[in-house]
């Protein structure tokens, strides 16, 4: 199977069996807007996340409030994450009860709670707390602010891990955590409000991406690394057809740990790489270095099959990116500092292989990067 292969099936509602009691399910989705006044260029965020459905009922359960964590209560809700990078970087959360919140189980997924909805093509919603609200609740994990959107996604280039988020893998929840990017590439039109100010979304400058991970408890370390925003330096030529995502860390499969494993793949105007450590055929190997410096934080990959090589180096401002919250489903928020961000910019060399000899396809520039770097709490 070629990783671009799309399948709406993986982006079904996930939260049946063990994992409706400790389990949660995400649907992911950045992109940049222009302030519609000015044509600043401003990335934002929205997620759907959602979290062990069986313990639910007419209110929201916040894991992380001193009562429940003393009595060992896990958190149950939807929560709509919604947010921006850059100078002005924040999360926006809000939640609901599940008795408020309708999921369409099967495929195409749909979930909607309030007035937020978002399905694999419609996004819209708004969240709204107060600087009061914010500081008076902690356990809602919030920044203050104001955000609305209405929104169509057109998802062009999947990235389709293979058998590891397959049917069978997932019915014996043999990860701790799953991933799938139907749109690796997503082209996203309409408009984003924020704090009064409106942005436009167009489909060919919104760079937009649109992932999902679901399972039990997160990955440590954590590394993403996502552009559609891509040209080539040799060239100068905009690359229309291509996109790259990098993910993993330390994937857990019966518990076992698998280090220093990440899941890659690059389209080249229509050609796949994909770099795979459970395509063992494939000889897919990986070595990565992801640090903090003072200003930025620092991603190297070199990632490698028989055929192919790429290396990417990307840098983010710590300025333009925010730590991003997220509490467990078993109750525990071990990720305090998990950097996120939407503004990184770097280098890809991609190579062909022959014979262990390398040979440069194109050295590429990546901007609008998505990038993701946190460890676990010691």
């Amino acid at each position: 199977m070629d990783s671009n292969t799309h399948d709406i099936a993986r982006n079904q509602f996930m939260l049946t069996g063990g994992l409706a009691r400790q389990g949660y399910d995400w649907w992911w989705h950045s992109f940049t807007g222009r302030d519609a006044q000015t044509g600043e260029e401003k990335p934002f965020f929205i997620e759907v996340f959602a979290c062990n459905p069986a313990l639910g009922g007419d209110e929201p359960v916040f894991g992380q409030l001193p009562e429940n964590k003393a009595a060992g209560i896990k958190p149950s809700y939807v929560m709509v994450k919604a947010g921006c990078w850059g100078k002005d970087a924040r999360q926006l959360h809000r939640f609901f009860g599940w008795n408020e919140a309708t999921v369409k189980g099967g495929v195409p997924f749909s979930v909607k709670a309030g007035d937020c909805y978002a399905s694999e093509n419609v996004l819209r919603g708004s969240v709204s707390v107060s600087c009061e609200d914010a500081a008076a609740h902690p356990e809602w994990m919030s920044d203050a602010g104001t955000m609305e959107w209405n929104l169509l996604l057109d998802k062009q280039i999947a990235f389709n891990v293979g058998y590891g988020a397959s049917a069978p893998m997932r019915q014996a929840e043999a990860f701790e955590m799953y991933w799938h990017v139907e749109g690796m590439k997503t082209l996203v039109n309409g408009t984003v409000r924020l704090d009064g100010r409106t942005y436009t979304v167009d489909g060919p400058t919104s760079y937009g991406y649109a992932d999902k991970n679901w399972g039990k408890n997160f990955t440590s370390p954590w590394v993403w690394l996502a552009s559609s925003h891509l040209t080539s330096t040799l060239t100068g030529k905009s690359l229309e057809n291509s996109a790259f995502d990098i993910g993993g860390g330390r994937p857990k499969v019966y518990a076992m740990a698998l280090p220093h494993k990440l899941l890659g793949s690059i389209v080249y105007e229509g050609e796949t790489y994909e770099f795979n450590f459970s395509k063992a055929w494939t000889g897919s190997t990986t070595e990565f270095d992801c640090r903090e410096t003072d200003e930025d934080v620092v991603w190297h990959v070199v990632q490698d099959t028989h055929t192919a090589r790429l290396e990417t180096d990307i840098r983010c401002s710590k300025a333009d990116m925010l730590l991003i919250d997220y509490e467990a489903p078993d109750g525990s928020k071990r990720y305090n500092r998990l950097w996120n961000g939407g503004n990184g910019e770097g280098l890809l060399r991609l190579y062909s292989k022959k014979h262990g000899v390398l040979t440069l396809i194109d050295e590429i520039l990546a901007e609008n990067v998505g990038c993701e770097y946190g460890e676990f709490d010691a």
